[in-house]
């Protein structure tokens, strides 16, 4: 892949010189309050409210008059036998007797309010509404307008003829398009709400939601709102449903809470992989041979043969190639995994190795081995190392530093003063603490991986986010099904975490990692909003998927009250007031269930392992790779894109990629996924180590000089609209308040109206009559 550069025009040069038409400095908070005040209020006025409904009780269907236009919103279904039918006023209501189930129907100021209570105390499913439209607009991460006849869509739905809303959709709505108006059907969760899917003739829809008999609420509600047929219209009317419901939070409350979120602000995105903490530019390899027969090395075999997971043998066989001065690349990456793995090791220390430890090892060791932190076994372990290699190592401060804190120094220098800076384990920290030192004295946000999915019985140091002190949580703390059978975990290891019993071991691991000092200001929680939820039929802790969510809110918002910027994977929208950013709504995981991208290593598809040879970036993440013709109207197209999610929450919830699928992971789409980055303010992300900061510097530094400018501006605003500007839709507009706009030209052709020209392939960013040009080459 050829270098990414960005091409500015002369006005954009002003603009990047010269901040002040982006951050103004003269306007006051209250300023900023009232205009994003007056551009919420407009949002009140997209549902429309002269509207009459019909209803046929013994087939549900329902059909919608709105000026003078009639249509059936929701279908027949089979007819049903009817009791204690009532009609009074705008009000309908009668009882399913077979189904256990009453319905009510009222037309409210501008929605028709309708709510469903089983009378069941088993559980109990109803099928409401049946949807057959010409098009639907569904909130399937960003947003997706998808046609009834689209070939790629329909072989997704019939792949998928069964989709878990509360993990398929961002947003508890969906919407049908019809002749004069839109239908949307707005419930105040997508807890147990299942999409049945049909694709012959063409696709058709059925929501079914799932009554829980151990469940007290046993009601569920759809609030159906009438609006012209535009995204815009939609998105604002279900954000004005979100804040009735309090469901609603900004950037700028969260930040009054936490002013640690200002950092996030303008940042770029970065995975930052440093598993190492001695590189090969800390090892003195011409006298490895050497020493190769020191105790210590000997030791390390031993530790790796009885607790490492692949055993000893590559580590020794390395050892004797380093004999026979035959040690090349694979064996000094060998070498050198085997050295950071074992420093992770509690076990690590051995008085007969280790018999002049130098003063701080000293008052580690009299502490007590048992006593000590992760963070202090870890400078223990260096410590220890150290005094035994000193002829093979440089001086303990400077391990490691070469490939993180100089990076982020650098990083700085180039003109990057904004960044989130993720690591793949809190471990990385603790064991280059100057690392994060060093990201939070930049200016940077840094912060961990951190996992309460799974539990594993006996898991490896590898999966420390699996393992628990508490060793009652694997039998009484993990999640039943109906059947009995529980829940597996991740990749089908151990088995899933009830989170309403886990609070009290979330603040035992936090206070663990963070006891001495460790100065992270950030904390990333897998899946916690991905909508990955469970009803747990455990006899001795029932839960349902509305407390599951509860719970894993309460962790969230723990970590907030510690001053931390908190991010989730996915970005499910039950959990906006607490996060603050999310990996997944703007790309989410692309085709989990495809051999070929999986499994099948001779694919081109094949997205690469979890393995890193040398300790940098692991191949899923860094390879790049195409995707397949079918799979881009799905997840990429922007023909079928909607920035639904942006149109709710760009004042809420800052998103981007799901992390397999950084801004440079597809081959040829580099440039097309950039102008989409600003289209929908959505922050670059990348994942970097040295060799790829190398590699990409100049693009990452070029472009974050315009991208956080333009970013906290885009913040201070609504996505106040979006427009579809060419019958193919390849040029798109969208509007961030009164004086920030972006076109993006995705098609091959040159775009011009009304004296604005957007060339091919380019994304134009127009900002109080300032114009700056984003243009890819591959």
């Amino acid at each position: 892949m050829k270098k990414c550069t960005i091409y500015l025009s002369l006005t954009a040069i002003a603009l990047s010189l010269s901040a002040c038409n982006i951050n103004k400095t003269n306007a006051t908070d209250k300023s900023e309050e009232l205009i994003a005040n007056k551009e919420v209020e407009k949002n009140k006025t997209y549902a429309k409210t002269d509207f009459s409904f019909d209803v046929d009780p013994t087939t549900f269907a329902v059909s919608i008059t709105e000026n003078g236009e009639k249509a059936e919103v929701s279908k027949p279904q089979e007819a049903k036998e009817v009791t204690d039918l009532k009609k009074k006023n705008e009000e309908v209501s009668w009882t399913y007797p077979n189904e256990q189930l009453k319905v009510t129907l009222k037309k409210e100021t501008n929605h028709l309010a309708v709510t469903l209570t089983s009378l069941s105390d088993e559980d109990n499913t109803v099928t409401w509404p049946k949807l057959d439209a010409k098009n639907y607009i569904l909130p399937i991460a960003e947003g997706k307008t998808i046609p009834n006849d689209q070939k790629e869509w329909l072989a997704y739905f019939n792949q998928n003829e069964e989709l878990s809303m509360s993990e398929a959709f961002s947003m508890s709505f969906f919407t049908t398009n019809h002749e004069t108006f839109a239908a949307t059907f707005v419930t105040d969760n997508t807890f147990n709400n299942d999409l049945l899917t049909k694709t012959e003739p063409h696709l058709t829809l059925e929501a079914s939601h799932h009554f829980i008999g151990f469940d007290k609420n046993k009601t569920v509600h759809y609030r159906l709102y009438i609006t012209d047929n535009d995204p815009v219209a939609i998105a604002k009317t279900y954000q004005m449903d979100r804040i009735k419901l309090g469901a609603f939070k900004t950037l700028d409350e969260k930040e009054k809470e936490n002013p640690e979120i200002k950092e996030m602000r303008g940042a770029i995105q970065v995975y930052y992989w440093n598993s190492r903490i001695l590189n090969t530019e800390d090892i003195n390899w011409r006298k490895l041979p050497k020493m190769i027969d020191q105790p210590i090395f000997q030791w390390i075999g031993e530790l790796l043969n009885q607790y490492g997971e692949d055993g000893s043998e590559e580590y020794l066989n390395a050892l004797e190639a380093f004999k026979r001065n035959e040690g090349y690349k694979y064996e000094k990456n060998t070498f050198l995994t085997s050295l950071n793995y074992v420093l992770l090791y509690p076990q690590f220390y051995n008085k007969d190795i280790f018999k002049n430890p130098d003063a701080e090892a000293k008052n580690l060791i009299e502490k007590g081995l048992d006593q000590l932190s992760e963070q202090e076994r870890y400078t223990l372990n260096k410590h220890l190392l150290a005094g035994v290699t000193a002829d093979l190592t440089p001086p303990l401060e400077q391990w490691g530093q070469v490939t993180s804190s100089d990076v982020f120094k650098e990083m700085k220098k180039a003109g990057i003063e904004n960044a989130w800076i993720g690591l793949p384990n809190w471990a990385n920290g603790l064991m280059n603490p100057s690392m994060v030192k060093t990201a939070a004295d930049e200016g940077y946000l840094i912060g961990p991986y951190d996992s309460y999915q799974s539990i594993q019985e006996n898991a490896s140091i590898d999966w420390n986010t699996a393992s628990f002190p508490n060793s009652d949580l694997y039998e009484n703390a993990t999640v039943t099904k109906k059947n009995g059978e529980k829940v597996a975990g991740f990749l089908g290891k151990g088995r899933k975490l009830n989170p309403t019993l886990v609070f009290p071991d979330v603040e035992e691991r936090f206070k663990g990692i963070t006891q001495n000092g460790i100065p992270f200001n950030s904390w990333f929680l897998d899946t916690d909003a991905a909508g990955e939820i469970y009803n747990d039929y455990s006899p001795d802790h029932l839960t349902t998927q509305t407390e599951d969510v509860a719970g894993r809110l309460k962790r969230m918002a723990y970590f907030n009250q510690k001053g931390l910027v908190v991010g989730s994977e996915g970005g499910n929208d039950f959990a906006s007031k607490e996060m603050v950013f999310a990996h997944g709504i703007e790309t989410p995981v692309i085709m989990w269930s495809d051999p070929d991208m999986r499994e099948n290593k001779d694919s081109d598809y094949y997205v690469g392992s979890y393995a890193a040879l040398d300790g940098g970036i692991p191949t899923k993440y860094k390879k790049v790779v195409p995707i397949k013709e079918e799979y881009k109207a799905i997840y990429t197209d922007p023909v079928y894109s909607l920035p639904l999610y942006k149109l709710v929450y760009n004042r809420s919830v800052i998103t981007s990629h799901q992390w397999e699928w950084d801004s440079y992971k597809i081959k040829d789409q580099v440039g097309e996924r950039r102008m989409k980055e600003y289209l929908y303010n959505t922050p670059p992300m990348m994942h970097l180590d040295k060799n790829s900061w190398e590699e990409h510097k100049q693009d990452i530094s070029e472009n974050a000089k315009i991208w956080s400018p333009f970013q906290k501006k885009a913040l201070q605003h609504e996505m106040t609209n979006f427009q579809v500007l060419t019958d193919d839709r390849l040029v798109q507009k969208t509007e961030f308040g009164e004086t920030l706009s972006v076109i993006a030209n995705f098609s091959k052709t040159d775009y011009n109206s009304d004296g604005v020209h957007v060339a091919s392939q380019t994304a134009l960013i127009m900002n109080d009559g300032k114009e700056t040009v984003v243009k890819i080459e591959e």
